[in-house]
């Protein structure tokens, strides 16, 4: 028999928002660990929100939303909120009810520079390594470093010297004209520097984010976000190792970029052995046999690739890979959350097939 199609709307909805979602949906497990952190965040909200005044939009919600715009890359916040107004999976995930209305998009400017001075991003990406570690998810003896160019929100165009030069009128036209660091920068990105990740590729306005990762499930132990320069890397890789929780030697993997005496020397100073890829290609290499002969090396190197699906999984599903902010220190707060909303999502999964 064929149904009719109901003319009249309901006064009241019945609707409970609990059971509309699947009980294997994968948001359930990411939640569960979600919360667990923010709850131990709870005393450091209370400290960077005042005691008086008109409430706030709760910084768990608005955590738990940044987290969403990455699991599901959503362009921008005000497509998140819009996406918040209806969908139901989304208001289950941020706390919202049915009837609940949805904040402004202007919300998330307004309280990212609160949550940037109390360096919360940073914070809760710590909590989350705890708990992999309170797990046993986390190797404490081998690790691989890497970087990978973010490329910055400011065009070229915007690339001009520093001196002011002369008037510029129309369309720019900026062929022929030797462009460099030390005498151009760009006026809407002032952080941003021109850096070509190859001899043969594009120089573009970028930042390089920095990821430590250890070997048995790839999870990210420490990362950061800096201005681009050649040597960018090898300094945040060491500042990153200074961050990490002294539990005796280890070793750190990484590619040919990282091979140079200098570097090799500081890690061996820090008491990490350098399972560093040998570059010899028309120079001699800083690695020698005293590290190169041990089984340990060929181990860390089959184990090296994954650390490409961190930057990966961030340029690409996260959309970090063309930045929508501007400023380092805001690169890094997105960088360093992003690696967070990364390790939820490898936990899950983790504890999903255990």
């Amino acid at each position: 028999m064929r149904g009719n199609v109901p003319r009249e709307q309901h006064l009241f909805s019945y609707v409970d928002l609990e059971k509309r979602i699947p009980a294997r949906h994968p948001l359930r497990a990411i939640r569960v660990l979600a919360d667990s952190a923010l709850r131990e965040l709870s005393p450091r909200f209370d400290e960077i929100y005042s005691t008086v005044g008109r409430p706030s939009i709760p910084p768990e919600v608005l955590l738990r939303a940044l987290l969403l715009q990455m699991l599901y890359s959503v362009r921008s916040e005000r497509m998140l909120v819009e996406q918040l107004d209806y969908n139901l999976l989304f208001r289950w995930f941020v706390g919202l009810g049915v009837d609940d209305s949805v904040f402004d998009a202007t919300s998330f400017t307004k309280n990212r520079e609160r949550m940037l001075a109390g360096d919360i991003s940073r914070e809760f990406f710590a909590v989350v390594v705890g708990m992999a570690r309170s797990r046993s998810l986390l190797s404490d003896e081998h690790f691989t470093v890497d970087g990978t160019l973010l490329e910055a929100w400011a065009s070229h165009k915007s690339f001009r010297r520093k001196d002011g030069g002369p008037p510029e009128t129309g369309d720019r036209d900026f062929r022929g004209e030797k462009r460099s660091n030390e005498t151009h920068q760009s006026t809407t990105d002032p952080d941003s520097r021109l850096y070509r990740r190859t001899n043969h590729g594009e120089a573009k306005l970028a930042y390089l984010g920095h990821v430590i990762i250890e070997n048995r499930n790839g999870l990210a132990v420490a990362g950061t976000a800096t201005t681009a320069d050649g040597y960018a890397e090898r300094r945040a890789a060491l500042e990153m190792l200074e961050q990490m929780p002294e539990v005796g030697r280890i070793t750190l993997g990484a590619d040919k970029a990282y091979d140079v005496k200098s570097f090799v020397e500081e890690l061996r100073q820090q008491e990490v052995t350098p399972h560093v890829t040998q570059n010899t290609s028309g120079r001699k290499s800083a690695i020698d046999k005293r590290t190169t002969r041990h089984v340990g090396y060929a181990k860390s190197h089959s184990c090296r690739p994954m650390i490409e699906r961190v930057p990966a999984w961030l340029k690409n599903v996260a959309l970090l890979g063309k930045l929508h902010i501007r400023g380092v220190s805001k690169v890094d707060w997105a960088w360093v959350f992003g690696l967070a909303a990364y390790n939820l999502t490898r936990m899950a999964r983790l504890e999903a097939a255990a």
